[in-house]
C-alpha cells in the first residue's frame, strides 16, 4: 500500500489545487490478457456539464452505478446526465514524441502518467472547465487546450492513463482520445484496442469491493467543505442545529413548576371512519419560531399608478389584463424515485378536499364533510367566545389559527388577484418569421409578446408564415409592418404590505412545495417563555438565568388551548450552560360569574399555563432506523458511513440501525456492517424473494423487543443532520404523537452543501413512532402492499389518525433526500434498447 502526499497538477493553466490530499491505492498485478480493453466506470443520473460537477457526486469515484470495460478510447453511449471514468494502461506502438488530442460533449479531461504508477498523473488535455464548452465528434482544434504538448514515450513501457467525461441532457454525447507521432503521422488517430489494457479485472468483484480502485490526482474523494449557498439560507449556522450537544436540565427542577392539566386536543379524529388516503387532509404544519421561509405559492395584487395622459386607460386595462397562471406541474418534478415516488401519485386525484373548489365533487367528499362538521361541532359545543387576540401591527403574523379542517391554505390560490397594468402600450405582431430574423437580440422583445395573450382574431389580422395567400397579387406580398412595444420606464405602482404568515393557515398545502414552516411571531413566543421562566425561578429560588430562546414550536388549538415546545438555553447558579426542551400547555378556561340582570354568565376566557399530564418526551429513548434494501450497494455503503458519522458526532449510544436485506447480490451487507464502527448499534435480517417495502419494515419492527423505543421508518437515500436522533425523540410522544418530518428532495446534481430542490409535502414514508403505538394501529399493511410500493405510508397514516394520535409535521433543517432514479433498481427490468 502506497501513501503519498500529492497535489493536482493543472499544467495547462498553471492553476494548482492549494489543498493537499492523501492518495492511497493497492498495486494490481498486470497480465497480458488484459490488453484490448480499458476499465470504464459509469456514474448515472447526475446533472451538470463539467468535470467539477462530477466531483460533487457523493459516490464518485469509488461507487459507480456500473463497472464495465471499453475496447477503444472513443465512447458514445447515447444517453444523458452521466459521468464516465475510463482508466487503464496505454501501450505506445513506437518510441518517440506523441501529441494527444481530446474531443467531447460536454467537458472532459485526459490524464497520463510518466510511467505505470497512478501517482504520477499529469493533465495533458481538456475540453473546458465551466460546463459550457463542447466539440463535435472528431473536432480536435476548437480549443487550444484540446491538444497536449509533445510527450516522449517508449514502446517497451506501459503508461497509466485516465479519461474523465461529463455529459448533460443536451447534444450528442461522445468522448474520444486520439494521438499522433510527431514527424511520422500526418493526422490524429483514435487510440484503438491494441494500444490499451485493463488496470484491473473487476468481473468477479462485488460493487462493494473498492480497495482496488485507484484514487489519483484526476479522481479522488473530496472532503466536503462547508460553504454558504445563496440558494439555501438554512445551510447557515443556526443554534438549533447544535442544541442537542448542550446537557439537559435535570427533570427534578421541572416538577411542580406548572399545575397539571389533562391534554385533550380538539383536532384529533379518534374512531372516525376514513376513506383510503383521506388522512392526508387532516394533517397540519406546526408553527415554528426563527425558521427561514424560502417562498410561498400565491400571487399578490399590485396596481400600477394611472397615467394622466390621453390614453383610454379603461380600454387599455381590459386589453392588458393577465390571467393568473395555473399551478405549473414543474413545481412537482417527477424524480422517478422508488417507493417514495409521490409525483406519480399526485396525478391520481386522491385529494378530494383540497380540490373541491376547482374540480367536480369527488365521491368521498361527503365523508370528509362529516368529519369536518364533527370537528366544528366540537368547537361549537360550549358556545363560548374565543380569547381576544392581542393588537397586531401591520405585517404581524396571526397569533392564533383556527383548526377547522375546511380552512385549507390552497383556497388562497383560488383567490389570486389579477395584475392590472396601466400605461400606454401599442400592439404588434409576433409572427414567427420576424422572430427568427430578430435572433437573440429580440429575446426580451419576444417574451413581452408572449405575455400579451393576443386573441385569435387579432393574430389572423397579422399574417405570417403559413398564411393563405390565395387570391392575392404581387403588391399584397409586401410583409406587414412590425411594431416595437413602447416601454413606459417612468411607470409607478401601488402596493400594500404583504405578510405571508398572516395569509397562511396551519393546514398543509398539498399543492405548494416551496414554503417552509409557519413563522411564530416573537410577540406570541416571548410572553410564554417569560411566564414559564418566572414560574421556574419561583419554584427553584432564582436558580436559572435565561441565556437565549433557541426555538419555540406551537400547535394551535382554538378550542382547548395551544401546545408549545420551549427550547431554551439556561445558565444555573454554578455557571453551567443547560438546555430546556419542554412541552407546556395554554389551557383555555372560562369562569362563571353572576349578573343581576341575566343570572350566570360566562366571562372572558383566560389562558392558563399548565403541564399537560402524560405529554412528555423521553430524552433517552432508543431510536431504531429501519431500512429495507435490495441490490443497492453504493447506497447501503453510504448509509452505513452516514450512521458511523452520526455516532462520531453525537456519541449517542441509544440508536440502532436495522437493515432488512432482500437477498442482495451486489454486496455482502452483513459483512459491511461487521466491518463498520457500529458493532453494537446494528441488526441485520436477510429475507428472500422480491423487494417488499412493507414486509421489510415490519420484519425490522419485529426485531425490536422494547415496546417503549422509537421506530423510525426510513429510506435508503437520506442525508441526516447530526441532530436527527434528538429531533425524533422530541417529536415522538408515546400514546399521543408520531413524527413525520418533511424532507427536502434534492434536484439532480444538487448536494447537501449546495441544496436545491423541493419539500416533499405529500410523503409520509419517513415516520417516527413508538413501537407500542405502531403495534396498536396494526403495524405495516403487508397483506395489500406486497411487491409494489406507493401508498403504504398514506394507508398507515389513516390508521394512526383513527387511533387518536397526532402526527407532527415539521419542515426539517438539513434533512435531504438524495436524487436518484429507478434505473436498475429492485424489480425493474432493462429494455433491449435504451433510446
Amino acid at each position: 500500500m502506497f501513501d503519498e502526499r500529492v497535489r493536482r497538477d493543472h499544467q495547462l493553466d498553471s492553476v494548482e489545487d492549494s489543498a493537499a490530499w492523501s492518495s492511497s491505492y493497492t498495486p494490481q498485478p498486470w497480465k497480458p490478457e488484459y490488453k484490448g480493453q480499458a476499465n470504464l466506470h459509469v456514474f448515472e443520473d447526475w446533472c451538470g456539464s463539467s468535470t467539477a460537477d462530477l466531483d460533487k457526486n457523493m459516490h464518485y469515484p469509488l461507487y459507480p452505478h456500473s463497472r464495465t470495460t471499453v475496447k477503444k478510447l472513443a465512447v458514445s453511449p447515447q444517453w444523458t446526465n452521466y459521468g464516465l471514468r475510463i482508466f487503464g494502461y496505454l501501450h505506445p506502438y513506437a518510441d518517440g514524441e506523441f501529441v494527444f488530442a481530446l474531443s467531447s460533449d460536454d467537458n472532459s479531461e485526459f490524464w497520463l502518467s510518466t510511467d505505470d504508477s497512478p501517482l504520477k498523473l499529469q493533465l495533458l488535455a481538456l475540453v473546458g472547465k465551466t460546463g459550457t464548452e463542447w466539440t463535435a465528434p472528431g473536432e480536435f482544434e476548437k480549443y487550444a487546450s484540446q491538444t497536449s504538448r509533445p510527450v516522449r514515450l517508449s514502446a517497451q513501457k506501459r503508461y497509466f492513463f485516465e479519461v474523465i467525461h461529463k455529459q448533460n441532457d443536451r447534444g450528442t454525447d461522445h468522448v474520444e482520445v486520439a494521438w499522433q507521432l510527431l514527424d511520422r503521422d500526418f493526422r490524429f488517430m483514435v487510440i484503438e484496442s491494441n494500444h490499451i489494457s485493463l488496470y484491473v479485472n473487476e468481473s468477479a468483484l462485488l460493487l462493494s469491493d473498492v480497495a482496488h480502485i485507484p484514487q489519483t490526482a484526476a479522481s479522488h474523494q473530496h472532503a466536503p467543505t462547508k460553504q454558504h449557498s445563496a440558494a439555501a439560507d438554512m445551510l447557515g449556522k443556526d443554534p438549533r442545529d447544535t442544541l442537542y450537544q448542550v446537557p439537559l436540565i435535570n427533570s427534578k427542577f421541572l416538577q411542580g413548576v406548572l399545575p397539571d392539566c389533562s391534554y385533550q386536543p380538539s383536532y384529533t379524529i379518534k374512531d372516525f371512519p376514513l376513506l383510503r388516503y383521506q388522512g392526508l387532509q387532516f394533517v397540519c404544519v406546526y408553527i415554528v419560531s426563527l425558521f427561514y421561509l424560502h417562498s410561498y405559492c400565491f400571487l399578490q395584487k399590485s396596481v400600477q399608478d394611472e397615467e394622466e395622459d390621453e390614453f383610454d386607460n379603461e380600454a387599455f386595462q381590459r386589453e392588458k389584463e393577465i390571467r393568473p397562471e395555473q399551478m405549473d406541474n414543474g413545481l412537482f418534478p417527477d424524480y422517478g424515485d422508488d417507493y417514495d415516488d409521490y409525483a406519480q401519485r399526485r396525478r391520481r386525484k386522491l385529494f378530494s378536499l383540497t380540490m373541491q373548489k376547482t374540480n367536480n365533487m369527488p365521491t368521498n367528499n361527503s365523508n370528509t364533510r362529516l368529519l369536518v362538521d364533527e370537528l366544528q361541532r366540537r368547537q361549537r359545543k360550549d358556545s363560548v367566545p374565543q380569547p381576544d387576540p392581542e393588537p397586531q401591527t401591520a405585517g404581524e403574523p396571526l397569533q392564533s389559527v383556527p383548526t377547522q379542517a375546511s380552512k385549507h391554505p390552497q383556497l388562497l390560490l383560488q383567490n389570486r388577484t389579477e395584475l392590472k397594468l396601466e400605461g400606454p402600450v401599442k400592439k404588434w405582431s409576433d409572427t414567427e418569421g420576424e422572430e427568427e430574423q430578430a435572433g437573440k437580440e429580440d429575446e426580451v422583445h419576444n417574451r413581452a409578446v408572449n405575455r400579451k395573450h393576443i386573441g385569435e382574431d387579432e393574430r389572423d389580422s397579422l399574417w405570417g408564415p403559413g398564411t393563405d395567400l390565395e387570391g392575392t397579387d404581387d403588391e399584397d406580398l409586401t410583409p406587414a409592418p412590425v411594431f416595437d412595444t413602447e416601454v413606459n420606464w417612468s411607470q409607478t405602482f401601488q402596493v400594500n404590505h404583504l405578510d405571508l404568515q398572516a395569509q397562511r393557515s396551519d393546514w398543509i398545502d398539498l399543492h405548494c412545495n416551496v414554503s417552509g414552516n409557519l413563522l411564530l411571531h416573537s410577540s406570541d413566543a416571548l410572553p410564554m417563555v417569560k411566564a414559564f421562566m418566572d414560574q421556574l425561578n419561583e419554584k427553584n429560588h432564582g436558580r436559572f438565568t435565561l441565556v437565549r430562546v433557541v426555538n419555540v414550536v406551537k400547535r394551535v388549538d382554538g378550542v382547548q388551548g395551544s401546545r408549545y415546545l420551549l427550547e431554551l438555553e439556561l445558565k444555573d447558579v454554578d455557571g453551567q450552560l443547560l438546555r430546556l426542551s419542554h412541552y407546556i400547555y395554554t389551557l383555555i378556561r372560562y369562569s362563571r360569574r353572576r349578573s343581576k340582570e341575566f343570572g350566570f354568565q360566562r366571562s372572558k376566557p383566560q389562558l392558563v399555563l399548565c403541564n399537560p399530564v402524560g405529554f412528555r418526551w423521553n430524552p433517552v429513548a432508543t431510536v431504531h432506523f429501519i431500512v429495507p434494501v435490495k441490490n443497492q450497494a453504493r447506497w447501503v455503503q453510504q448509509l452505513i458511513a452516514d450512521m458511523e458519522q452520526l455516532f462520531r458526532e453525537t456519541r449517542d449510544t441509544n440508536f440502532n440501525l436495522i437493515i432488512t436485506d432482500f437477498n442482495s447480490t451486489d454486496m455482502d451487507v452483513r459483512k459491511a456492517l461487521q466491518k463498520s464502527s457500529l458493532p453494537s448499534r446494528y441488526e441485520y435480517v436477510k429475507l428472500g424473494g422480491n423487494f417488499e417495502r412493507s414486509a421489510g419494515l415490519q420484519a425490522g419492527v419485529d426485531l425490536i423487543s422494547d415496546d417503549h423505543s422509537i421506530v423510525f421508518l426510513c429510506d435508503l437515500h437520506i442525508y441526516f443532520p447530526p441532530s436527527i436522533i434528538d429531533t425524533i425523540r422530541k417529536h415522538c410522544v408515546e400514546g399521543y404523537m408520531a413524527f413525520a418530518p418533511i424532507v427536502l428532495r434534492l434536484d439532480c446534481g444538487a448536494t447537501p452543501l449546495e441544496a436545491r430542490g423541493y419539500w416533499e409535502v405529500n410523503g409520509f414514508g419517513l415516520l417516527g413512532i413508538y413501537k407500542s403505538d405502531l403495534d396498536t394501529v396494526g403495524g405495516m399493511n403487508t397483506r395489500e402492499f406486497t411487491d409494489r410500493w406507493g401508498g403504504e405510508d398514506w394507508e398507515l397514516l389513516d390508521r394512526i389518525l383513527q387511533a387518536g394520535l397526532e402526527v407532527e409535521r415539521i419542515y426539517l433543517r438539513n434533512f435531504f433526500h438524495h436524487y436518484h432514479s429507478k434505473r436498475g433498481m429492485w424489480n425493474r427490468q432493462m429494455s433491449p434498447r435504451h433510446r
